[in-house]
């Protein structure tokens, strides 16, 4: 094996360095709070949503090829390769084509409370795929988030209900989870950044296919200020955002750094303000606050049941001693 593979990882750094990863996942949570209003900034400016979505992730695949040939990581296994496109079918397209989509319709302040729900929904999956088994507590707060966020998607729909945006924003959340808690299990195996890196190889013919039919009906004409907000979106939504949250999360501790990521709905609805001058209703607060104390405590209770009380945490890589909480944590974005 290669000694710059990233198969091994024996780095005593979260010990040494305790808010290191703390900084580090921070800074890629705020390349993430501005995600929702960048993309609205996007198609609001006459990009398609099949464009932006599909694009970016082409942009992201060409800086992936790039640093995977420069640092001469291994192939994946066909094995990793069949757990890559689980990863690549939620983060890299199902995610960014249905919130584009989604913000066409509504303010990207909505999104932000309904996307706040992510950090819950990726650790119910997580659960489910670890077989681990948290208490009551974890069921109860991630079963009052999701109701929160339906209660706030509906109210916010006035007489019609839920609409077609909300439909694509909570199965944008599904997808994600999906990815999200698989890319937590593969991290261990290929390396942090380079989980998400190879999922965006394995993605971009396809997103290149679906890029190219969006150019061709009809060609994409945007102002600048849409065509920023779309390079923003390739270059730091889709690849660098990845590459700081990934570092922190490697530094540890996981499960502290993982909840940085609760922060993210209030900033993206600050940037969703000042960007594009939504107002911040008392509904919006409300909503977000909710969703947000919920998927605390249900990070917090999950995190506390897979390390134990008075049992010790289950130890499954003896090279690295990644906990079950370590290893899922890395894939909450």
């Amino acid at each position: 094996m290669k000694s710059n593979s990233s198969a091994i990882h024996q780095s005593p750094r979260p010990l040494q360095r305790p808010f290191a990863g703390t900084w580090w996942g921070l800074l890629g949570v705020i390349a993430f709070s501005f995600t929702l209003p960048l993309t609205r900034v996007a198609v609001a400016g006459g990009l398609s949503p099949l464009f932006v979505g599909a694009g970016r992730a082409v942009v992201a695949a060409l800086l992936a090829v790039v640093a995977l040939r420069a640092t001469r990581q291994q192939l994946p296994s066909a094995t990793q390769a069949l757990r890559l496109a689980v990863v690549a079918g939620g983060a890299v397209a199902g995610f960014p084509l249905l919130t584009s989509y989604a913000l066409e319709r509504v303010p990207a302040t909505h999104g932000a409370v309904v996307i706040a729900l992510l950090p819950a929904v990726t650790a119910v999956v997580a659960v489910l795929r670890t077989g681990e088994r948290p208490g009551r507590r974890f069921w109860i707060a991630a079963a009052a988030g999701a109701i929160a966020a339906l209660a706030f998607a509906g109210l916010q729909g006035g007489v019609a209900g839920f609409g077609s945006a909300d439909l694509l924003l909570f199965a944008a959340v599904a997808v994600c989870a999906i990815a999200y808690a698989e890319g937590g299990l593969l991290a261990r195996e290929l390396g942090s950044w380079q989980t998400i890196a190879w999922a965006l190889v394995l993605a971009s013919p396809v997103m290149l296919l679906l890029s190219g039919v969006a150019i061709a009906a009809p060609p994409p004409v945007a102002p600048l200020t849409a065509w920023a907000a779309f390079a923003y979106l390739g270059v730091v939504s889709m690849f660098l955002g990845f590459v700081a949250w990934y570092r922190g999360l490697s530094i540890g501790p996981m499960a502290q750094v993982s909840q940085v990521q609760l922060a993210q709905p209030v900033m993206t609805i600050c940037w969703s303000a000042v960007i594009l001058g939504e107002p911040i209703t008392i509904a919006t607060i409300a909503g977000g606050a909710a969703v947000i104390a919920c998927a605390l405590i249900a990070v917090r209770a999950r995190t506390g049941a897979a390390t134990g009380s008075g049992r010790g945490p289950r130890v499954t890589n003896p090279r690295t001693m990644t906990t079950d909480a370590d290893r899922s944590a890395r894939g909450i974005r």
